[in-house]
Parts: C-alpha cells; sequence; structure tokens
C-alpha cells in the first residue's frame, strides 16, 4: 500500500524559518558561547589598578572601558569625563587604544536599510496574496484579500429551528409572509394560474419589534436555507469590492434556491441618491449592482429577497418600486394583546408560578417591543435566582417592567431629609392631580427610591384599556399630570427645584405635537407645521412654517403648559390635607401601590369634609 506523500512546504518558509534561527543565534546564544568572562569594576577600581600599574591592555569604547589586567583577565567600567585618563595610561606604561567606528558605505547603507527590507515586504506580499487569493476561490473579487466574497451567514434549513408559533404579537405580519411561504412549498399552485410571487419583501418598523426573527421564521416555515447579511457588510473602503459581494451573495443563492436572502439594515446600502458629483461611490454602485441582480434573478426559481430596515423613508424609490421589493410588511410595535401572547411565548422557556397575571404585566409594559418583553421576563428570572428562589412570580414580573422602564434601585444613594420629602410631595403631586382629573389613567404605583437612570423617584399609571385615539382632554390632562410634581414643590416649599426637568421636556413635547401635529389650537386650527422624521427612531421633527409663525408657536405652547400648571395648582390647594397625609406616609414607606394611594385618598376626603361641615 502506498503511503500518501504530504505536501511540501513552500520554500519561502524554509527562508523565513532559516532567518528566525540566525536572528536567535545571534541575539542569544552567541554572546553566551563566545563572550569571553568580562568582570565590572567601578570607576575609582580602574584608577587604583592604573596608579599601581597592574593594568596591561585598554581599549576606550563610546560609552565603556574595557582593560586587561597583567595576569590576562577581563575588566570594564563606565567611560568618566576625565582629561587627565591618556596620560595617566601613559605612565602606567599600559597599551591603550580607542575604538575606530567604520562607517559604512552609502551603497551598502541603501541596499541595508532600504532595497532589503522593500525586497522582502514585496515577496512576502505576493506570496500570502496568492494563498488568500487561492483560499477565496480566484475571480475579481477575491484577488483584494476575498473582500469579494458576501460572508453572508447560511443557517441550513434543519438549524434555524424558528417557526411562526416563536414569534408572537405580530399576526399581520405573519399572515402577509405566510403567502410567501406557501409560494416556496406549492410553487405549481401560483405558475398555473399565471401569479408571480413578489421578488422581495421589506420588513419595516422600530428597533427590537422582531424583523428578523420573522426572517428566520419564515425560512423555518418554508423548510429552505436562509442567507443573513447585514447592509453595513457590504460597504468597503475599495470601491467596487460592495457590487463584488452583492453578485457573489447572489450567486451562492441561486446555487441553493429554493432560498431566502435577508437582508439587515438595508438602508446602509439603499439610501437615496442624492445626483452630486463627489458622493458615495462605493455604496451607490453598490446598490445599482443590487438593483441589477434584483432584476436579473427569476423569482419563479424560488429565491425570495426579504430586507429589513427602521428607516423607510431613506430607502432610494428604485429599491420600492414594482418588480423589486413588491411589499412592505410593517411590523409595529405590539398591542396589549401581542404584549400578552409575548410574555407567554417567552415565559414558556422559564420556570414560573401559575398564578402569574400576564394581563397586568402587559399593561404595564404599554409601548414596550417585543424585544424589551423578551428582557422583562429575563430580568424577571434573573432577579429570582438572585433571591434564591427556583420560579419567577407575579412581583418579579412587575420589579422587572421597573427596570426596563426606570433602571434598577440605586441603594447606595442616600438622601437628606429634605430631598426625601421634597420627592415625597413632587410625586403626590403627580399622583394626585391624576387622580383628580376624568378620563386620566389609574395610579399603580409610586415610589421615591432612586434609581439608575437617574430618577429620584417616579409615578407610575397604568391604563385599563389600550387607547388608540386621544382626545384633546386627555392630552390636557396628560400636561396638568406632568406639571403636578412642579405644582407640589411651589405650593408645599414655596420653591422650585431641578426634579421637574423631564417633566417639563414631556409636557412640552405634548404640548408642541397638539398645536403643530395634531391641528388642537383654535389659533392655528386644522394647520400640520410639523413634519415627521425618522418615524421609528426616536420621532424627530422639524418645523415646515416660517420664522414668526414658530414664534406664535412657542407663545401659543407657553400659554397651554401655564393654563395646564394653574390648573394643577389649584386641584393640590383644594386637596392640600390629602396632599400632606398621602406624602407622609410614602416618606415613610417610600414604595406605595396604586390600591394603598386610592384607600388613603378616600378615607381622608371624607373626614375633611365632615370637619369643614
Amino acid at each position: 500500500m502506498n503511503e500518501v506523500k504530504k505536501p511540501r512546504k513552500p520554500l519561502m518558509f524554509y527562508y523565513a524559518l532559516a532567518l528566525l534561527a540566525i536572528v536567535l543565534f545571534n541575539s542569544l546564544l552567541a554572546p553566551l558561547l563566545f563572550s569571553p568572562q568580562v568582570t565590572e569594576v567601578d570607576y575609582s577600581e580602574f584608577m587604583r589598578m592604573t596608579q599601581q600599574k597592574r593594568i596591561a591592555e585598554v581599549m576606550l569604547q563610546n560609552n565603556q572601558i574595557i582593560f586587561k589586567d597583567s595576569a590576562g583577565k577581563l575588566y570594564n567600567t563606565g567611560l568618566m569625563n576625565d582629561p587627565e585618563l591618556t596620560q595617566r595610561l601613559y605612565d602606567s606604561g599600559a597599551k591603550f587604544s580607542s575604538q575606530i567606528i567604520k562607517e559604512m558605505s552609502p551603497i551598502l547603507s541603501l541596499l541595508l536599510s532600504w532595497i532589503l527590507p522593500l525586497v522582502l515586504m514585496i515577496g512576502l506580499g505576493q506570496y500570502f496574496s496568492k494563498k488568500l487569493v487561492e483560499k477565496a476561490g480566484g475571480g475579481a473579487g477575491s484577488m483584494m484579500f476575498g473582500m469579494g466574497k458576501s460572508n453572508a451567514k447560511v443557517y441550513v434549513k434543519s438549524t434555524t429551528g424558528i417557526k411562526f408559533d416563536d414569534v408572537a404579537g405580530e399576526d399581520e405580519a405573519k399572515e402577509i409572509l405566510s403567502e410567501i411561504v406557501d409560494f416556496l412549498h406549492n410553487p405549481k399552485k401560483y405558475e398555473e394560474i399565471g401569479a408571480k410571487m413578489p421578488k422581495g419583501a421589506l420588513l419595516v418598523g422600530p428597533p427590537g419589534t422582531g424583523k428578523t426573527l420573522l426572517a428566520k421564521a419564515v425560512a423555518g416555515e418554508a423548510d429552505v436555507p436562509f442567507f443573513s447579511i447585514s447592509g453595513s457588510e457590504f460597504v468597503e473602503m475599495f470601491v467596487g469590492m460592495g457590487a463584488a459581494k452583492v453578485r457573489d451573495l447572489f450567486k451562492q443563492a441561486n446555487e441553493k434556491a429554493p432560498c431566502i436572502v435577508f437582508i439587515d439594515e438595508v438602508d446602509a446600502i439603499g439610501g437615496k441618491r442624492d445626483g452630486r458629483i463627489g458622493g458615495n461611490d462605493e455604496r451607490e454602485q453598490t446598490l445599482n449592482q443590487l438593483l441589477t441582480e434584483m432584476d436579473g434573478f427569476d423569482s419563479s426559481k424560488g429565491v425570495v429577497i426579504l430586507a429589513a430596515t427602521n428607516r423607510p423613508e431613506s430607502l432610494d424609490p428604485a429599491l420600492l418600486r414594482p418588480g423589486r421589493f413588491d411589499r412592505r410588511v410593517p411590523v409595529e410595535l405590539p398591542d396589549l394583546q401581542g404584549r400578552e401572547a409575548i410574555l407567554r411565548v417567552h415565559a414558556r422557556k422559564v420556570q414560573t408560578q401559575d398564578n402569574i397575571d400576564y394581563n397586568a404585566v402587559a399593561r404595564a409594559a404599554a409601548g414596550a417591543s417585543g424585544a424589551e418583553l423578551a428582557n422583562i421576563v429575563n430580568e424577571a428570572a434573573l432577579r429570582a435566582v438572585r433571591d434564591g428562589r427556583r420560579k419567577v412570580t407575579q412581583a418579579d414580573m412587575e420589579e422587572s417592567v421597573e427596570v426596563i422602564i426606570a433602571g434598577y434601585q440605586k441603594k447606595n444613594r442616600v438622601m437628606s431629609d429634605k430631598e426625601k420629602m421634597v420627592v415625597a410631595y413632587h410625586e403626590i403631586g403627580h399622583a394626585l392631580v391624576a387622580a383628580r382629573q376624568s378620563e386620566s389613567a389609574p395610579v399603580h404605583k409610586i415610589t421615591i427610591i432612586p434609581r439608575t437612570s437617574g430618577a429620584l423617584g417616579y409615578t407610575m399609571q397604568v391604563d385599563e384599556k389600550e387607547h388608540f385615539l386621544l382626545t384633546k382632554e386627555e392630552l390636557e390632562n396628560k400636561i396638568a399630570t406632568y406639571t403636578g410634581g412642579r405644582a407640589a414643590e411651589a405650593l408645599i416649599f414655596g420653591q422650585i427645584t431641578t426634579g421637574a426637568s423631564n417633566d417639563i421636556e414631556q409636557a412640552t413635547r405634548l404640548a408642541r405635537a397638539m398645536i403643530t401635529r395634531y391641528g388642537m389650537s383654535e389659533e392655528f386650527g386644522m394647520v400640520a407645521m410639523e413634519q415627521l422624521t425618522n418615524q421609528y427612531l426616536g420621532g424627530d421633527t422639524t418645523l415646515a412654517c416660517a420664522a414668526d409663525t414658530a414664534n406664535r408657536i412657542d407663545e401659543v405652547v407657553r400659554k397651554l403648559i401655564a393654563t395646564q400648571y394653574d390648573k394643577a395648582y389649584k386641584i393640590l390647594q383644594d386637596n392640600k390635607p390629602q396632599l400632606h397625609a398621602l406624602a407622609k406616609f410614602l416618606y415613610e414607606q417610600e414604595t406605595i401601590t396604586g390600591e394603598e394611594f386610592m384607600d388613603i385618598l378616600h378615607r381622608t376626603t371624607p373626614q375633611i369634609a365632615a370637619a369643614q361641615g
């Protein structure tokens, strides 16, 4: 039986090995093997030996003196500034000389310092470049160290394990995408009637709503390979490399059809082209190549392109026309029913008690995304472990909601008694104004325990039902509730603090939206004077009006907030005894529930009315 010969290593490998051996020998072994034993002495000993005429030979070097005694033993000492050294050596009869520094010729110096390292660098560069190109498989893209490869992550159909059942709270999106799954299962059904499946579907929505998870669920339901790549991975330093990656990605997809290609954060390469000279040529070439590939492949082969973005307004119109991303699938924040379903899906993965009220947790987590809800369940499990319990409780869930909203409790922050009392009145001011107004959400919890978010306390209100429309009166009540904390400080202490900064920001934003976007102002009426940008990323706005109109808007906003502040101040003034009783109880307990708050409010109100009567 013939032995399989091992492949010979390239000649460059042996050159490098020999060079390394020479360097190690010269720097480590040669001085130890061939250097004679030298004894180091101080300069005074050297002078004493010179005066005693015990020195036979002396060699003066740049920074040291090497000398030999009459017995042939070698010594060395440091070189000092000694003008009389030469005369003393002459008088001692010793042979002495100075080191002659030989200057290298210009040609040899140039050869050793520039030409030789350059040749070595070029040789090594060509060698490694050749190896990398061979490893990348050749081709134009691989000539630049394989940068033309798409590097897409491939999830084979049997490894994802994600189905539509694992995605909760997005029933509309699943219904739209289920048609793609059906096409990948039964393409002939659509071909018989002459229908063509959309080449691409664009998933749009806020961060954390499950766009990537939905794409994987489509691949899991269809039982086909799943290619995943981020839009930023197409962006390269060299022009043309991103386009090469796009070509390679679609080449792989055609080879593994039917399959799903998912491009996350597609706005990184699909942004609008401005047409200006000197723009981002690399990004535009990548986008042009993506448009060309989407036009060129046949959707009947079963290659479906899914993309996700949270900035749909920034995408190039050519990317959204029919024949490319034909479908736009909204993946919005879940509603109350969706939040409850998401909590139950993630709670299946942890040990929980049987009496958890997921509806109450979902109501407290209004506005949370799917990722935040998953984090709530995980935080609850971590809290149970920290407390030494084996199952997650209702209290764990409720505390984890507060952690996501306001941060962890900052137990090491100790407030003075005065500051603690101010915060207590501030938070009761919010709660009391909310409770004395109709159409306001009930108070769920009040606390004056500082949080890592910077809040010294907060008042949590939870709606009993989900609202999708808010009236003008409800919005005004919200503004009044925001100003209740500052009003309580002014009423009780006669001075105001910095604790209302976030309240002021929230009230101002809401009042401005009422006037510029919702048309709830008698002065301006149904006129939109503000445009919403980045709908899914913070909801920033830009004014679309004249400068004089902007000044008038500022004045109307100021008057609206001032009116609601006066209303809040009057509510607290009319309920001053209740304010004192509630603030004292909160100061002592630090945290009270909505039931405790309402119980004290109801118990004190009749007593006060009877005393006044």
